[in-house]
């Protein structure tokens, strides 16, 4: 629901189909009328997020418990996710993609096709409500289009994903490591087969705080083992960073939701790569190399790593060991808020001062500010936006609970 050596073997990535879009969902006048109403209700979105749980759950109480107590954290998400799809509704390819995870997603919550109506009336009543006089027919039956388009994308996505993998994967604690500065690597066994692509993230509920789901990107290719390692850091106020960093034992169950993400190997068209990570940003970006070493050292790798001070600068020394292992990997640390010897700066600042990258692939992960800063400057410098890989600021399952 909208709310809330050869060649290893192909990638999950690479085995997820979508529907074929052959045409855009809607006219030109029904994306601007959706786009027209949006920014009547944009500045009440907050009011509208409230508005439409209260009557989701009011009118449909057995949907109450696929969310968690809390409820600030899903309001957010609901309003990031239209904006998504808003900007998305004239790109039904994209379009499709973005719904796809959104539908397999959910389906760790136990969202069925029966529920998708009920959250479509909710939110037109609501965007009725909070858009005023501005509300009319067309807009209704322009958002009515809509809303059947994704939950169609959606429900197709969640019931393929059904016929071949689980929706949820119990996962043990098998290795936990403290690395300071409120950071642990937690490393987890599932008790099932668990098929993921280097650079994808993956979503990971606690015991403690149940419907409560995070986000965090393995620090490692596939392993024989199956095991995944994650790089989390514990977040003031954060329930599940904190209860992964402070609570958690080996031997702990936790559950972990489907891989997601496009930022994999497999986008990348020329041999010469650009990573740049800040902070635990490295984690999928480290990952990405380790596939480059899987495959066999196909690609040549810059790799920037970016902190504002020198005990910030997480994992560098690793990425430095791995350099000397390989040859293809060259490695820079950069600081922006303390003297030291060595790089100073910010990422975007030393990407201008090393570039051009334009031929390269670029694979970006960190903080949001970090991400668009560094991409403008790429791109002034020449890089295609096309060749610039990174996964949305907030996840694609930006409206899970």
């Amino acid at each position: 629901m909208v709310p809330h050596p050869e060649d290893p073997a192909p990638t999950p990535a690479e085995h997820t189909v979508e529907p074929e879009v052959t045409e855009a969902p809607l006219s030109a006048h029904e994306i601007d009328l959706i786009r027209a109403s949006v920014s009547v209700v944009e500045p009440l979105a907050a009011d509208m997020t409230v508005y439409f749980y209260a009557i989701l759950f009011a009118r449909y109480p057995e949907v109450r418990p696929m969310f968690p107590p809390g409820m600030d954290t899903q309001r957010g998400r609901l309003l990031r996710a239209l904006l998504r799809i808003v900007d998305l509704v004239d790109d039904p390819e994209n379009l499709v993609r973005f719904c796809g995870h959104l539908g397999r997603d959910h389906r760790k919550f136990g969202a069925l096709r029966a529920h998708f109506p009920a959250v479509g009336e909710c939110l037109l009543a609501s965007l009725a409500r909070y858009a005023g006089p501005a509300w009319t027919q067309d807009i209704a039956a322009a958002w009515t289009k809509a809303y059947g388009a994704v939950a169609d994308a959606m429900i197709s996505a969640a019931e393929q994903d059904a016929e071949t993998r689980p929706a949820v994967w119990p996962s043990t604690i098998v290795h936990l490591a403290p690395r300071g500065h409120g950071l642990a690597e937690v490393t987890l066994h599932p008790h099932m087969p668990y098929e993921h692509a280097a650079g994808q993230f993956v979503s990971i509920e606690t015991p403690w705080h149940p419907k409560q789901w995070r986000f965090y990107s393995p620090a490692n290719a596939p392993r024989e083992d199956g095991t995944l390692t994650f790089h989390v850091r514990a977040v003031p106020g954060g329930a599940v960073s904190n209860a992964l960093v402070h609570r958690a034992a080996v031997g702990d169950v936790v559950h972990l939701g489907a891989p997601m993400g496009d930022m994999v190997l497999d986008a990348a068209v020329h041999s010469d790569l650009l990573c740049v990570a800040g902070g635990t940003g490295l984690a999928p970006i480290r990952a990405l190399i380790e596939e480059v070493a899987r495959r066999g050292g196909r690609h040549q790798v810059d790799l920037f790593l970016g902190a504002r001070t020198g005990a910030e600068l997480y994992g560098m020394d690793d990425m430095l060991r791995m350099a000397q292992r390989h040859h293809w990997l060259t490695v820079r640390g950069a600081i922006s808020e303390e003297y030291m010897p060595g790089i100073q700066g910010s990422l975007p600042q030393v990407l201008a001062e090393y570039g051009p990258w334009y031929h390269h692939d670029v694979f970006l992960s960190g903080p949001a500010p970090m991400i668009t800063s560094a991409t403008e400057t790429l791109t002034l410098g020449g890089t295609s936006p096309d060749r610039i890989h990174y996964d949305p600021f907030d996840t694609p399952a930006l409206a899970t609970p």
